[in-house]
């Protein structure tokens, strides 16, 4: 098994280290990826690389999300805002717009297909 010792001023490496190009330009075929974790075993400092090879996407990409559609909606854009600002200081209320949106998107989501 191979030992890698890192520079001075460097601790651990974790995520991609390089990608494939999305276009075909020079770059390489296979990502790269490195991860760091620290847990409770015999060697507390756990550091991996990883080679994943380049895969085609199975689905179409699509042109909007729910939320991304909300967000924009004019008709839907003050209410959100107020309810929103109603809510952000709860104890389990939401800190960000984006996560009140998903959240109100998730609730219409189940409404609508649990019955």
């Amino acid at each position: 098994m191979a030992k890698v010792e890192w520079s001075a001023g460097i601790d651990s490496v974790s995520g991609a280290l390089s990608k494939p190009s999305k276009n075909g330009q020079h770059s390489c075929s296979k990502m790269l990826l490195g991860t760091h974790r620290t847990a409770a075993t015999e060697n507390p400092n756990c550091n991996r690389l990883y080679m994943r090879k380049k895969v085609q996407r199975s689905t179409p990409v699509t042109t909007a999300s729910a939320v991304a559609v909300r967000a924009k909606d004019l008709s839907k854009i003050s209410v959100d805002q107020a309810a929103f600002a109603a809510q952000k200081d709860a104890p389990n209320g939401k800190k960000t717009m984006k996560s009140f949106l998903w959240k109100l998107e998730k609730e219409a989501y189940d409404a609508e297909h649990n019955g």
